[in-house]
């Protein structure tokens, strides 16, 4: 099955301004003296960079640590992009951008790492419960509970399934199965029970 690529004018936008932004900081990985494999390794880096900070704020868990990276590596990104303007001679790059070119690897792998692998929430502290002694005064002896009233009807009724049951396995019913038998709520399974015995 071929599923139908959908193109978007924003997608297309971000394709095109990634692909500039790329080279932007290729270009100035390279007049800044990092050749090769090594000038194509600082795009993809403030690049994962974005990606993993994008991440941590669409996760939902603390947002501080993501907006931090992601600012640093948009500065990185549009540093780049503003300096191959025409605003700084590529052929003689000064010694403070060579610098901070030569010690983006490690801001890179510190900000990665900490996104990647730092706690997206703090746990909340659970309230450690006291307990309390509460005095409870004795309730008066009071007259033994009321039964509840059962109609005639259902008795005879609960009669015949108790004989049933009791032919059948030769025990008396008890109580949760008379309950189940009859589809009734437990308090009066108990009191029709106690008019069977």
């Amino acid at each position: 099955m071929r599923l139908p690529v959908r193109l978007d004018a924003v997608l297309v936008q971000a394709l095109i301004a990634a692909a500039l932004s790329f080279a932007h900081l290729h270009d100035l990985a390279a007049a800044a003296g990092q050749d090769g494999w090594k000038a194509w390794a600082y795009p993809v880096s403030v690049d994962l960079l974005l990606v993993a900070a994008w991440r941590r704020l669409r996760s939902g868990g603390s947002k501080a640590a993501g907006w931090c990276w992601f600012l640093v590596a948009l500065i990185a990104s549009l540093g780049a992009n503003i300096a191959t303007a025409g605003l700084l001679d590529l052929d003689a790059v000064p010694a403070w951008l060579r610098i901070l070119v030569a010690g983006w690897p490690a801001v890179a792998f510190l900000g990665g790492t900490l996104l990647a692998h730092g706690s997206t929430e703090e746990p909340e502290a659970v309230p450690t419960p006291t307990t309390e002694l509460v005095a409870v005064e004795a309730a008066p002896e009071s007259a033994p509970p009321s039964v509840t009233p059962v109609p005639p009807a259902l008795v005879t009724h609960a009669r015949k399934v108790a004989d049933e049951h009791h032919a059948r396995t030769g025990t008396p019913i008890d109580t949760p199965t008379l309950r189940a038998r009859l589809g009734v709520p437990m308090p009066l399974a108990e009191a029709i029970a106690t008019q069977l015995t």
